[in-house]
């Protein structure tokens, strides 16, 4: 069966609940009626309710109606936010300024909306030591606590340990706080 609705001709009802143009109760009339009143001010006859006791009919144009529902359509989606999984690996052994710039690009990815899966990669004797990338993996987390948190718990994955932090603010917020923070920028300070 087809998403859309039946219209006019196609709905096969005795009779309908008429709603007026302008959302007016005209009340329950058989089918011939109300697809005389709609051929009289050139307008649809549109089920809008099949499942109600009896169906639910508007009067309407029903090219308007499916532009204008496109069109909502469309800037739903404009406006929906992608949620972005950023991926960043680790080794167990790391040296301290390597973790600091691995730690720089979450903290970037955290601020700007998205989440960051955090893999620690383990090789030969470092696969006996699981513990070593736990802590890294918490001291990772403690380090961002204020932009993020632990979506998903470390967890060993083969060779592998994986742990998902969640930014605190979504991914709408970041955008509109970027986008303010570049409208000041631009202003800049000359301007007062």
């Amino acid at each position: 069966m087809s998403a859309e609705p039946r219209i006019n001709d196609r709905i096969r009802v005795p009779e309908v609940r008429l709603v007026g143009p302008n959302g007016e109760q005209v009340g329950i009339v058989p089918i011939a009626k109300a697809l005389e009143l709609a051929r009289e001010s050139d307008l649809d006859l549109v089920e809008v309710a099949p499942t109600a006791r009896p169906p639910v009919a508007k009067l309407m144009d029903y090219g308007k109606f499916k532009y204008e529902s496109a069109m909502k359509a469309r800037e739903a989606r404009k406006n929906q936010a992608h949620t972005i999984i950023k991926e960043i690996k680790l080794r167990p052994k790391i040296d301290p300024h390597d973790y600091e710039t691995k730690k720089g690009h979450v903290v970037r990815f955290l601020k700007a909306g998205d989440k960051v899966k955090v893999t620690i990669m383990f090789r030969g004797r470092e696969q006996s030591r699981p513990e070593l990338g736990f802590r890294l993996l918490q001291r990772l987390a403690d380090d961002v606590e204020d932009l993020g948190f632990v979506e998903s718990r470390p967890k060993q994955d083969g060779r592998n340990m994986i742990m998902v932090l969640g930014p605190h603010k979504k991914k709408a917020e970041a955008k509109a706080e970027r986008a303010a923070a570049k409208a000041e920028h631009d202003v800049g300070p000359s301007a007062v």
